[in-house]
């Protein structure tokens, strides 16, 4: 049967999608915005006459990126830090989640565990003691600093767990019944349904990793060694001194393209290659990102 849409829903239906468009356009515009500035010659960027289309359009800006040793080495450095965190936080998110979704019956001493995992939540030991942990470790300086002391996240693993705890217990009592142990009752059953979860966490992991400038600046101490993010900062931070360097390189052969750029574009376009990876692999993962988000956060 066909339910009949009554004016008041028609009304707050309508409602909704202004809002929620309104709300689309606050985040979207921003972004178009710094894509046509990147995209735009130094003397529209200076001048603020550049809105949401590009003003004489050149892609000089992100030609000058390219040919920077700085920024590609920055670029590397991030690659790596995804393509080693990311594995290597999703099984540590994983082997733990797992067996505190556990019930207390068969799991003596969860709720210690539990509480341990939330109180790091609260609590930590304080920037200066941990930036001394680490130099005792040996991880200055190094791709670990920026993978390691973030592979336990507390907020990832309540929510994998409690995605855990939301599967059937008849599927891992199959299991146990044909022989199967924990981890091959993980492999081969938990983790094929637990598909949205763990591209919740991809996520999460993924972002966290590309857009931390934090920690490789305190971390780091050569130039070198910073990701994308740190070196887009410190670019944006001492925006003076990239207008000057502009000026001195434009006195080489290059000068055709630098006289095209300004800090204005050249950041811009920094930044939206920064942020492009993301808005690239959200698409992707957004069909399990809402169920994974909505059943991990529901306690069984």
């Amino acid at each position: 049967m066909v339910k009949k849409r009554t004016v008041a829903g028609t009304i707050f239906d309508i409602f909704n999608y202004i809002l929620l468009g309104s709300l689309a356009l606050i985040c979207i515009l921003p972004i178009i915005h710094i894509l046509a500035l990147s995209l735009s010659d130094s003397a529209a960027a200076s001048a603020g006459r550049v809105g949401l289309l590009p003003v004489n359009f050149t892609t000089a800006a992100y030609e000058y990126l390219m040919g920077k040793k700085d920024f590609w080495q920055s670029v590397l450095v991030s690659l790596k830090r995804v393509g080693i965190g990311l594995p290597y936080h999703l099984i540590m998110t994983i082997i733990i989640a797992y067996p505190l979704s556990k019930p207390a019956s068969r799991f003596y001493g969860r709720s210690i565990y539990v509480g341990l995992l939330i109180f790091t939540m609260l609590f930590n030991g304080g920037l200066i003691p941990t930036y001394m942990v680490y130099k005792e470790m040996g991880l200055l300086d190094s791709i670990w600093v920026l993978v390691i002391p973030s592979a336990v996240n507390a907020g990832n693993i309540m929510l994998m767990m409690n995605f855990f705890r939301n599967i059937p217990k008849e599927l891992e009592e199959s299991a146990i019944i044909d022989g199967a142990g924990h981890i091959r009752t993980l492999l081969q059953v938990i983790l094929p349904v637990s598909l949205p979860s763990i591209a919740t966490i991809t996520l999460y992991i993924v972002v966290a990793h590309w857009n931390d400038y934090f920690s490789g600046m305190i971390y780091m101490n050569s130039a070198s060694n910073f990701p994308l993010q740190t070196y887009v900062y410190n670019i944006i931070k001492q925006a003076s001194s990239l207008t000057m360097n502009l000026g001195m390189e434009s006195t080489g052969e290059n000068w055709r393209l630098l006289a095209k750029i300004s800090d204005r574009t050249v950041r811009s376009a920094q930044i939206f290659i920064t942020a492009f990876p993301i808005l690239a692999i959200y698409p992707l993962l957004q069909r399990y990102y809402i169920k994974g988000i909505v059943v991990g956060s529901v306690k069984g």
